[in-house]
């Protein structure tokens, strides 16, 4: 029997909708495939983060998703922010101050959850893409790169 594991889905604001999107279409691409050899299957699950968070919530990073993220086995985030955020918290009095940065969270998911770096591997798919590197075709072929990004 194939292990299930859960994916929450963080599109966030801008692209970030359409990115994950096309995320999760490659990713049940991929289970399909490798569930004929019994490979694991992927429930994903979406919830509100960032921007459209606030304007839904309130909060860039609501209790409701915060759970969602704990339980989960992996998270896909989108795009977060956005130069409508943050706005005032009461237009006509400044003096208020502004509300929520959608930023604050990504800062509270990695609080949270104790996360601190993207990790990225990269290979060249094929041999005849090797040339259209910007480093030297020698170097990268057959090479295997891990990018370590902090969030």
């Amino acid at each position: 029997m194939s292990k299930t594991y859960k994916v929450v889905v963080l599109p966030g604001d801008g692209v970030g909708p359409e990115v994950t999107a096309e995320a999760v279409k490659v990713l049940n691409a991929v289970v399909s495939v490798r569930a004929r050899a019994g490979g694991p299957k992927i429930e994903f699950e979406e919830h509100k983060f960032g921007g459209c968070a606030i304007d839904a919530t309130g909060s860039p990073f609501p209790d409701e998703t915060r759970a969602a993220c704990e339980s989960a086995d992996a998270i896909l985030l989108g795009a977060v922010g956005g130069p409508q955020w943050p706005r005032a918290v009461d237009p006509q009095d400044a003096s208020k101050g502004m509300g929520p940065r959608p930023e604050q969270g990504l800062l509270d998911l990695r609080k949270k959850l104790d996360l601190f770096a993207n990790i990225r591997p990269m290979t060249f798919p094929a041999s005849t893409l090797t040339s259209c590197s910007p480093l030297k075709e020698d170097l990268v072929r057959d090479a295997e790169f891990v990018v370590i990004r902090e969030l």
